[in-house]
């Protein structure tokens, strides 16, 4: 993995999670890291989805944007329901 392929997934995670966590308002972790580690949480379990029903093959296709913000919002609920 290169450093170029890093650097695109915090992008990813960060656009991802900001999306996820405007869907999802609450009390979820503040700040820039925490953001991308939703978002890449949420590509992890919105891919995993993607795969499963076989919508999608990319990482930037419509569907696994779609899939990937749903799975930041599944993300941001698992924080909420594990941290009270």
């Amino acid at each position: 993995m290169t450093v170029l392929h890093i650097l695109c997934w915090v992008v990813y995670g960060l656009v991802v999670g900001s999306i996820a966590r405007w869907v999802h308002p609450g009390e979820d972790p503040e700040g820039f890291l925490p953001t991308i580690a939703i978002g890449v949480a949420g590509s992890f379990i919105g891919g995993a989805m993607n795969f499963i029903l076989g919508w999608g093959d990319h990482l930037i296709s419509p569907s696994g944007v779609i899939m990937g913000i749903l799975g930041g919002v599944i993300a941001c609920w698992l924080y909420r329901w594990y941290n009270k």
